[in-house]
């Protein structure tokens, strides 16, 4: 029996769907690549938000837009596009990823949302070394996967 990600699920382990081995080849890697991809777009995306509030609001905006704009931005930007019919960020489709819950399921919006945000918000607080969680665990997971109840794999082709 295999779910829409083309994976076969018939054969349980814990409560994740049985991956085969090409389903987790590289991803850690390709999910390096893919952060820095999304992490240009969120900047742009971010600047441009910025900016264009500090204007209407004749730059009053621009003293408490700083620590949250990124968050904001990254909700938003995670949020519709892991939930969207491509399931990844631009930057994680470019490196042939799919975001999906651990059950094979897509992702809701508020999942792939709070996923973003607990992205950028332990980037912040540890400056990346969360992702070294990816390193002792089986499925190369993330904590923010972990806690937002998410896995990364390939595309099927």
């Amino acid at each position: 029996m295999s779910n829409t990600t083309g994976y076969n699920t018939s054969q349980q382990t814990g409560y994740y769907p049985a991956l085969p081995p090409q389903a987790l080849a590289s991803v850690r890697t390709r999910r390096m690549i893919a952060v820095l991809l999304d992490l240009i777009l969120v900047s742009i995306i971010a600047a441009v938000i910025f900016l264009g509030l500090g204007f209407l609001t004749l730059g009053l905006s621009w003293f408490f837009l700083p620590p949250i704009i990124l968050p904001v931005v990254a909700f938003f930007y995670n949020g519709m596009t892991v939930s969207g019919r491509n399931m990844a960020t631009p930057g994680m489709k470019a490196m042939d990823l799919e975001v999906r819950l651990t059950n094979g399921q897509p992702v809701p919006f508020i999942n792939a949302a709070v996923h973003g945000v607990l992205f950028w918000l332990s980037w912040y607080v540890t400056g990346g070394l969360v992702l070294l969680t990816s390193l002792i665990t089986p499925e190369k997971r993330c904590l923010h996967d972990i806690l937002a109840g998410l896995i990364v794999v390939r595309r099927t082709s």
